[in-house]
């Protein structure tokens, strides 16, 4: 699926973060629980070399809790400090103290607030985190990827602020299955994406992984991939002119149903698994 998405503002974003590195003691990077390694940005890890890391798996309330756990694990055998967290359902003493304990670890440090800079790729919720951090809306929260345009601080305590940036995608992609698993949590804007196409191989996952749900909601159970479209078409009663089932709604529908966790918690990506960027 060769999705073209690295213009202009994101390249000046990633140099402008370079920038703001050095005025911070702790990166705070947001993934996708559902596909912890899928919504990682390579660059991010490049740019943050040496510098102290937190990996905030958010989105957790969505996920497969087992793989969630297996997940952590893997990211500390690794050497990363990794947490779960949902910013919709969680308080924010809970992160506090992930980002105390994680920018306390042994390391010189400038003189006054913990400052934070929190990054990540679009709509991994990172605007959601925060204002659960500040206990009010700070940052601008929207379903669109890519809605934080600008960089603000924010004091979440008095000895702790955070520098909210945009969202930084992948700078390239060559194999499509990372490409897909951006698309069906949310990452990639629909208006740029072949939604058929992503539905259908979301469709094909969750077979395998869920197909009781996919019986339930769309009366899809055991349909092949390419056939699960039609069974959420006829249940949902999705027609055009001439009575033709209405395949384009059906997987908008199917992708939000499972953005919004109607579908259970799943997750899309095993540790170990192929599938990373080029």
């Amino acid at each position: 699926m060769p999705v073209q998405w690295f213009p202009g503002h994101m390249a000046r974003a990633k140099r402008r973060l370079a920038g703001r590195l050095p005025l911070v003691d702790l990166v705070l990077e947001v993934a996708d629980a559902r596909v912890p390694a899928a919504s990682r940005n390579p660059d991010l890890g490049s740019l943050a070399k040496g510098r102290r890391h937190l990996l905030v798996l958010n989105k957790s309330d969505l996920a497969d809790p087992e793989l969630t756990r297996a997940w952590l694990e893997a990211f500390k055998a690794q050497g990363t400090a990794a947490a779960a967290f949902s910013a919709l359902k969680e308080g924010r003493k809970k992160l506090i103290k992930y980002i105390r304990d994680a920018a306390q670890r042994p390391a010189p440090r400038r003189v006054g607030p913990v400052r934070v800079l929190v990054a990540g790729i679009p709509n991994v919720g990172k605007s959601a985190l925060i204002n659960r951090l500040v206990g009010r809306r700070s940052a601008r929260v929207g379903a669109r990827p890519g809605i934080t345009r600008g960089e603000q601080w924010v004091r979440v305590t008095g000895d702790l602020e955070l520098l909210d940036t945009p969202g930084l995608l992948w700078p390239k992609l060559t194999g499509a299955e990372v490409g897909f698993k951006l698309a069906a949590v949310g990452a990639i804007r629909t208006e740029v994406l072949p939604v058929e196409e992503v539905a259908a191989w979301l469709a094909g996952k969750l077979q395998a992984l869920r197909p009781e749900s996919m019986a339930a909601a769309y009366d899809a159970g055991g349909a092949e991939p390419a056939a699960v479209l039609e069974c959420v078409a006829r249940r949902r009663g999705l027609y055009v002119s001439g009575g033709r089932l209405d395949l384009e709604r059906a997987a908008i529908i199917m992708l939000a149903d499972f953005q919004q966790g109607k579908l259970g918690r799943i997750t899309l990506e095993a540790p170990g698994e192929e599938g990373g960027p080029a």
